[in-house]
C-alpha cells in the first residue's frame, strides 16, 4: 500500500480543517504549544496489539482537551477505527485521586492526564480492563454491542487491576492489601489482610516506581491459580517531615523518603493460592537469603507455572542474580549472575522459551548491551547479537521460526531501529535491519511475533503509527500524521528547522553526539545567542533523531533567534558501558568536561556570539545547569535550573548509590558532586525554579542553595510553584515556567531585542 493511497485512512488524525483555515501566525508561541489540539497531531499512548493480533488499541487525548484520555481501537481487517470507551460516559466525575494514586501517576509522569490512563487485555482477548475514579471496569468485547461492566464499587481507591490469564478474576490493590474479584459475580475478597501503615502488599514501593522501572508488586501465574507478590515493610526508613506549600495552606507531609546511605524497605516474596472458595488463602514465602539489604527489581513466572523467577540485586548494585524457584520442591537455582565494578543497568529483556530449553536475556558483559540465549542444559550464555552498538530492548520472539526481534541504538545512538536475529545464529555480529527510515522506531509486537506497530518519528516528522508485517512491509497507516493543511502544525511548517547532527571528540577520544538548530532566517555571517538545552544524566539522551514536546520548545527558541544546542556527554546510556562508566563516582564533573567541549566548539563557530551563551536544564539537567555556572564561572551569560538536585545526599538510595557509592564511605565523591561545594563561585545570572510540593527532587535542594547564595550575598532570581510536583504539570504552570525562562534569557542574551515577547 503506497504512502499516498493510505492517506485516505488517516484514522485518528482526521482533524477538521476549520482551525487550519484560521489566521494563526507562522511563528510558534508558547501559548499554542500548550493548547489543544496537540501540535504534534494525535497523541496516542499505551499502544497495544490484541492477543489475536487482529486489532490495535490505545488511549488518546481529545481534540478539545488533550489531557482527557479515551480508549480507542483500530480493526486491522476492515481498516476502521472507533472509540471504545469515552471516559466521562463511564464516570462523568472521577472525583479526587487518592494520595497513593497521585504519587503513582507522578512517578509514571502522567500526573497531567485524566480519564482512562491505563488498561489491559485479557489473555483470550475478550476483555479490556481499566481503572477509573478508584473503581475497576471491564469492556466485554464478546457482547454485541460491547458493554462496560463495573467490577468494584468501594469507598476505597482500587489500583493496579490485573486480569487473570483465564479471564475469570481481577486482582488489584485496595488499602495496601492484595484483593481478587470474580468477574462473573463482581464479588471481591482480600488475599492479604495485614496491609496498612508501613506494610504494603502487592504494591511497588517508591524506589521501584521511580528508579527501577517496576510499577507493580504482584504477578499472576500462567494457570491463574496463584499470585506472586511482594510484601514491603517501610518501617526501616525514617520518617521525614517535609512541607508541601500550596496556594492556600502549608501541609506537613510525613514521608518515608530513602535518602542516599539510609535504610531501605525490606522485602518478603510470597505466592498466594487463588482459591475462590477458600476462606483463608494460603501463602508460601520464598527464602530470600540472610541479607535483607537488597533490591527485588523483577519477578517473572516460567511458562509452566511451576517455577517463579526473581532478580536479586545487591545494595551496591554491582551484582545481579536471576534466580529460579521451584514451587513443588522449594529449591532455588541461580541461573545467571551479572557482576560489574561500577553498576548493573536493569532491563526487561527476559523471555522463557515455551519448550523449556532456555531463556533469552540481555547483558552488558562485553561492553555493549546485547542479547544472549541461556540454555538450561549447558548453563551457558550464547550471544545472539554482537557489535559496537547497544540493544535497547527485546520486542518479540517467533518461536516457530526461531527469530528474535529487538530495537537498538543502530547504526548510532541518535537513532532507534528494529532488527532481527536468530536463536540458532553462529554469527551474532550479523543482524538484519527491519525498519528502514532514519529516525526513532518504538515497536510493539504481537504475541506470536507476526505483526508489529511502529510508532515512528524524526526531527521533521511528528509521531506516526503504522502496522507492519515482521518483514517490515507496511499493512496500514494507523496515524499517518502527515503535516498537510489539516494538521495542527501546518501553519508553522515553513519556520520549522530539523537541525544538524554532528560528532565532537571528547577528552578521552569518545564520540560526543550533538544537535544544532539554527533560526529560520539563519545567516552564517551574523552572530547569534545560544540556548544550550542540557540533560546529561545517565538515563536519557537529548541529541536524538525524534520528535517530542521538548523539541517544540527548542523550535520556539530557534524561532526567537537563538541557536539551540544539545550535546550528550559521557555517562549516558546507549553508547556502551565504558561511555557510561566514565561518570561513576564523578557525577557533575565528567559530564561538564564534555559539555565544555561543546561550548568551546560553539565559540569557534563564526556565527556564534561567544558572550551570549545560556544554559537550561530540568531535573538532572537543572543540576547540570548549576554545575555549569558554579564550576565554570564567567563562561555562561545566563543559566536556568528547574527542579535541580543540589546535594546528592538528599536524593534517593537506588539512583544515587548506583553512581556515587555510599555517602558515609565515599564522602569526597559526594562533596565533589555537590553543587553547594562550588556555589560560592556563581557569578553569572541565574534563575532557579522549583515546585514547592516536589516529592522526588525535594524542594529542600533549592532552599539549601538559596540560603547559601544569600549567605554569600550572591544575586539570583527565583520562581516557585505552590502545590506543584517535580514535573510542574499544571497547564498554566508549565506555560508559566517557559514564559519565565524565555523572558530571563531574552534579558541577558538579547538585551537589545525588539522581537516578539514570550
Amino acid at each position: 500500500m503506497t504512502r499516498f493511497s493510505t492517506l485516505c485512512i488517516l484514522l485518528l488524525c482526521c482533524l477538521t480543517p476549520v482551525w487550519a483555515q484560521s489566521n494563526e501566525p507562522t511563528t510558534l508561541t508558547l501559548e499554542r504549544i500548550f493548547q489543544s489540539p496537540e501540535l504534534s497531531g494525535s497523541s496516542l499512548r499505551q499502544v497495544k496489539l490484541s492477543p489475536a493480533g487482529d486489532r490495535v488499541t490505545f488511549i488518546q487525548g481529545r481534540e478539545d482537551d488533550r489531557s482527557l484520555m479515551d480508549l480507542w481501537e483500530y480493526d486491522i481487517e476492515d481498516g476502521t477505527s472507533r472509540i471504545l470507551v469515552k471516559a466521562d460516559d463511564v464516570m462523568p466525575d472521577e472525583g479526587e485521586l487518592s494520595a497513593e494514586e497521585q504519587a503513582r501517576r507522578e512517578r509514571a509522569r502522567i500526573a497531567d492526564l485524566r480519564g482512562i490512563v491505563d488498561y489491559q487485555w485479557s489473555s483470550d482477548g475478550r476483555f479490556l480492563i481499566f481503572p477509573l475514579g478508584g473503581n475497576i471496569f471491564i469492556l466485554d468485547l464478546a457482547q454485541t454491542p460491547s458493554t462496560v461492566q463495573q467490577i468494584t464499587n468501594s469507598e476505597a481507591f482500587d489500583t493496579d487491576p490485573q486480569i487473570s490469564p483465564d479471564g475469570e478474576f481481577v486482582a488489584f490493590v485496595r488499602n495496601q492489601n492484595l484483593w481478587v474479584a470474580q468477574i462473573a459475580t463482581q464479588l471481591a475478597k482480600p488475599l492479604t489482610v495485614d496491609g496498612g501503615g508501613v506494610i504494603k502488599n502487592g504494591m511497588a514501593e517508591f524506589i521501584a516506581q521511580e528508579e527501577m522501572g517496576r510499577d507493580t508488586g504482584f504477578w499472576w501465574s500462567p494457570n491463574s491459580d496463584a499470585i506472586a507478590f511482594l510484601r514491603v515493610d517501610e518501617s526501616p526508613i525514617a520518617v521525614t517531615q517535609r512541607y508541601e506549600v500550596n496556594a492556600d495552606q502549608i501541609e506537613m507531609v510525613e514521608q518515608r523518603y530513602p535518602y542516599a546511605g539510609t535504610d531501605n524497605v525490606t522485602y518478603q516474596l510470597g505466592i498466594v493460592n487463588v482459591d475462590w472458595n477458600s476462606v483463608d488463602p494460603e501463602t508460601t514465602w520464598i527464602d530470600l537469603g540472610s541479607e535483607t539489604d537488597i533490591y527485588i527489581p523483577r519477578v517473572n513466572w516460567f511458562p509452566d507455572g511451576q517455577r517463579l523467577s526473581y532478580q536479586h540485586q545487591t545494595r551496591d548494585q554491582q551484582t545481579l542474580r536471576l534466580i529460579s524457584y521451584d514451587l513443588d520442591t522449594e529449591n532455588q537455582t541461580t541461573l545467571i549472575t551479572e557482576i560489574s565494578p561500577t553498576w548493573i543497568n536493569l532491563h526487561d529483556d527476559l523471555f522463557f522459551l515455551s519448550d523449556g530449553s532456555g531463556l533469552i536475556w540481555s547483558s552488558e558483559r562485553t561492553g555493549y548491551n546485547h542479547l544472549y540465549l541461556y540454555e538450561f542444559a549447558t548453563q551457558q550464555l550464547r550471544p545472539l547479537t554482537q557489535g559496537p552498538w547497544a540493544v535497547d530492548s527485546l520486542v518479540g520472539v517467533d518461536e516457530e521460526l526461531g527469530l528474535v526481534y529487538f530495537t537498538a541504538a543502530y547504526p548510532d545512538p541518535t537513532e532507534k531501529q528494529l532488527l532481527r536475529t536468530s536463536v540458532v545464529t553462529q554469527s551474532p555480529e550479523v543482524v538484519t535491519q527491519i525498519s528502514k527510515r532514519q529516525g526513532w522506531h518504538d515497536i510493539v509486537m504481537d504475541r506470536q511475533a507476526k505483526v508489529y506497530v511502529d510508532r515512528y518519528s524524526n526531527v521533521n516528522q511528528p509521531p506516526q503509527l503504522s502496522l507492519h508485517r515482521v518483514d517490515g512491509e507496511r499493512l496500514a497507516w494507523l496515524v499517518a500524521n502527515q503535516i498537510d493543511e489539516a494538521h495542527p502544525y501546518w501553519p508553522y511548517r515553513d519556520q520549522h528547522r530539523g537541525g544538524e547532527f554532528g560528532v565532537l571528540i571528547g577528552p578521552d577520544a569518545q564520540q560526543l553526539h550533538y544537535r544544532l538548530i539554527t533560526p529560520p532566517d539563519f545567516d552564517p555571517e551574523s552572530k547569534y545567542p545560544v540556548f544550550v538545552h542540557v540533560y546529561g544524566g545517565p538515563t536519557s539522551r537529548l541529541a536524538t533523531n525524534q520528535w517530542s514536546r521538548r523539541a517544540l520548545i527548542d523550535q520556539y527558541m530557534a524561532q526567537r533567534g537563538y541557536l539551540v544546542f544539545t550535546l550528550d556527554n559521557r555517562g549516558i546510556v546507549r553508547q556502551g558501558k565504558d561511555f557510561q562508566d566514565a561518570a561513576y563516582q564523578r557525577l557533575g564533573q565528567i559530564e561538564m568536561m564534555d559539555q565544555m567541549v561543546g561550548i568551546d566548539w560553539l565559540r569557534s563557530q563564526r556565527f556564534v556570539d561567544p558572550d551570549r551563551i545560556g544554559i537550561f536544564g530540568w531535573s538532572y539537567g537543572g543540576y547540570m545547569a548549576l554545575m555549569a555556572v558554579s564550576q565554570y564561572p564567567g563562561e555562561f551569560a545566563a543559566a536556568v535550573a528547574v527542579a535541580p538536585v543540589t546535594d546528592w545526599r538528599l536524593y534517593d538510595t537506588h539512583y544515587t548509590e548506583r553512581y556515587m557509592g555510599m555517602p558515609d564511605t565515599d564522602t569526597v565523591v559526594y562533596d565533589q558532586g555537590n553543587v553547594l561545594t562550588y556555589a560560592h563561585q556563581i557569578s553569572d545570572p541565574l534563575l532557579l525554579i522549583h515546585g514547592m510540593a516536589d516529592d522526588n527532587v525535594l524542594f529542600t535542594h533549592s532552599t539549601m542553595l538559596m540560603q547559601l547564595l544569600q549567605d554569600q550575598a550572591i544575586d539570583f532570581e527565583l520562581m516557585t510553584y505552590p502545590g506543584e510536583k517535580h514535573a510542574i504539570s499544571g497547564t498554566g504552570q508549565r506555560l508559566h515556567v517557559y514564559r519565565t525562562l524565555t523572558s530571563f534569557f531574552d534579558r541577558y542574551l538579547k538585551p537589545d531585542s525588539s522581537g516578539p515577547q514570550p
